[in-house]
């Protein structure tokens, strides 16, 4: 039989990633990743507004530079023995339309205009709106976050829209529609992209936008109107139905089969979020505990119809009817601050090096650029050597990681970090620890959660770059947590996950499970915690609980 080959596509914060590979095997032929670059200019942001935006032009040009640059780097014919291609992005990441489905921003006019290009996941102000919906639902006759952990996030679609459209007259002008950047991919690239006809994914709208079957889809025109009447009319030009992502949404367009180097036989699937797409790459079964550890991190479960029956779990980030594995029930949580809090510390010991550095006579510029860029990649590897000497007995300083806002348990927004317990002996090394454990005390409330409403955990697998390349990180977490955490083996869980989606929407597997059982890699590596250590950060996890109780209600 002659191979055939699957591309997965991930979108992170950052970059797209494109895994190939063999469908039958797993083996990964060749992966390439492409950084969004006005983005990386760090345009149409604002870190002191909270105001994250991407250009739809940085989607496409990442795909194709990355698709190409993969496809490069398989033997010859790869490309022709490409069968199907899936997608995974952040979210919720959406942008306004047109009635053609065009991102305003891709218009003449808007070219600039961050109200009319995507909002990232991580963008936060829609505070205002949040709370608008929550306060709303709460007295409505039907509560619409129910199935989205009972409090709704400015990290997600309504709160975003209904802030764009109050912040922006001409945007709103033009705005007819919305689309999740995990359903503008596959439709693009499929040429169906008029708003009404578009796939649109089980697994963002059953966790963002407040989509359930049991009350016929989305919200009411009613209950949306009521939250903001510049959204009236909006619902009729979305959507009813929802898919999976094993359904096979269309195939190539001439034009997008060129522009990657591929044909218009490869099949399309629908896509979803990258986490849930990563989970089943990292092989997420009933009772597995997946987190995808990054910038921010994304836990996912799925678990069985009968298991979780009639049961809501508050504070989490949805339960969703086959937004992980079809035939079963998706459950998301998370931190918004992550991987991020640890490159905030480093931009912070990064200042003075940096600014006094850059304007020292003792060095020419080459040579001045070059430190820099030592300096600032050795930092986290060494702070996480030196910290990693410390005894638990002697982490004195303690923090709590809603640097960014808390996403689960119980998303709020408006929570700040803390650190406490400074004295003049809290070295850089001490600080960064304390920065570690609130992360995975961070983690330790969303298990907690999970356990107390009666949900299994058997076993907990990270994946992700942290999860690869900070033995120090996973070990704290395995130690915080009691329970050993396992690293899954692909560097790209998420693009290798949606690889496997492909292979379904291809054809060639009749359903997931069986693309995991035939393509699955893994695990690299298992962290054990120690006894000990655990006993000691127990007894942490109580002062990090209590420090977050009086950051919330009193600062």
């Amino acid at each position: 039989m002659d191979d055939k080959f699957v591309i997965g596509l991930d979108y992170g914060t950052d970059s797209c990633r494109a895994v190939v590979a063999n469908a039958f095997t797993g083996e990964e032929i060749a992966s390439a990743v492409s950084y969004y670059p006005r983005w990386q200019a760090g345009r149409y942001c604002d870190e002191k507004e909270n105001r994250y935006r991407q250009h739809p032009l940085d989607y496409t040009e990442a795909l194709t530079d990355c698709v190409r640059e993969a496809l490069q780097a398989c033997p010859r014919g790869t490309a022709a023995k490409v069968a199907g291609m899936a997608f995974d992005t952040t979210g919720s990441t959406p942008v306004l339309t047109d009635r053609e489905g065009t991102p305003l921003a891709l218009l003449p006019g808007f070219e600039e205009n961050p109200n009319a290009m995507f909002v990232l996941w991580k963008d936060h102000t829609a505070i205002r709106e949040a709370a608008e919906i929550n306060a709303l639902a709460r007295r409505w006759e039907t509560d619409y976050t129910a199935y989205e952990g009972g409090v709704y996030s400015s990290e997600w679609v309504w709160a975003k829209m209904a802030h764009v459209l109050r912040a922006d007259e001409s945007v709103r002008r033009a705005a007819y529609a919305w689309i999740e950047h995990c359903d503008w991919m596959p439709a693009l690239l499929t040429g169906n992209t008029k708003p009404e006809a578009v796939y649109r994914s089980r697994c963002a709208a059953g966790h963002k936008a407040m989509w359930h079957e049991k009350w016929g889809g989305l919200p009411s025109e009613a209950f949306l109107a009521a939250v903001e009447p510049l959204l009236a009319g909006f619902r009729s030009h979305l959507y009813e139905q929802t898919y999976t992502s094993d359904t096979r949404v269309g195939y190539l367009t001439e034009e997008w089969a060129s522009r990657l180097g591929l044909h218009t036989g490869v099949a399309v699937a629908a896509g979803a979020f990258d986490c849930h797409i990563g989970a089943v790459g990292a092989g997420i079964r009933p009772h597995t505990f997946v987190r995808v550890i990054g910038t921010s991190t994304c836990d996912i479960m799925a678990v069985s119809y009968d298991e979780i029956g009639d049961r809501l779990i508050p504070g989490i980030c949805g339960q969703v009817d086959g937004s992980v594995i079809p035939g079963m029930t998706g459950l998301e949580a998370g931190q918004s601050g992550f991987g991020d809090i640890y490159a905030w510390f480093k931009r912070v010991l990064m200042w003075p090096v940096e600014t006094i550095l850059a304007q020292s006579p003792l060095a020419g510029k080459e040579v001045k650029d070059k430190l820099i860029r030592e300096i600032s990649n050795g930092i986290i590897p060494l702070l996480s050597e030196e910290a990693a000497k410390v005894p638990v007995s002697e982490s004195a300083v303690l923090a709590v990681d809603w640097m960014n806002g808390r996403r689960t348990p119980d998303a709020n927004q408006l929570v700040k970090g803390t650190i406490a317990g400074l004295n003049l002996g809290s070295s850089a090394p001490l600080i960064f620890r304390a920065l570690v454990e609130a992360t995975a005390y961070g983690s330790k409330a969303i298990v907690d959660r999970f356990l107390s409403a009666g949900m299994r955990i058997d076993s907990v697998t990270g994946i992700g770059g942290i999860a690869l390349k900070s033995p120090f990180v996973m070990q704290v977490m395995a130690d915080v947590l009691g329970m050993p955490v396992k690293v899954g083996k692909s560097e790209q869980a998420c693009a290798f996950g949606a690889s496997m989606f492909a292979a379904v929407a291809a054809g060639i597997y009749t359903n997931v499970e069986e693309a995991q059982q035939k393509m699955g890699q893994g695990f690299a590596k298992e962290y054990t915690p120690h006894p000990g250590n655990h006993q000691a950060y127990r007894l942490l996890y109580e002062k990090y609980s209590r420090l977050g109780a009086f950051t919330e209600h009193e600062l």
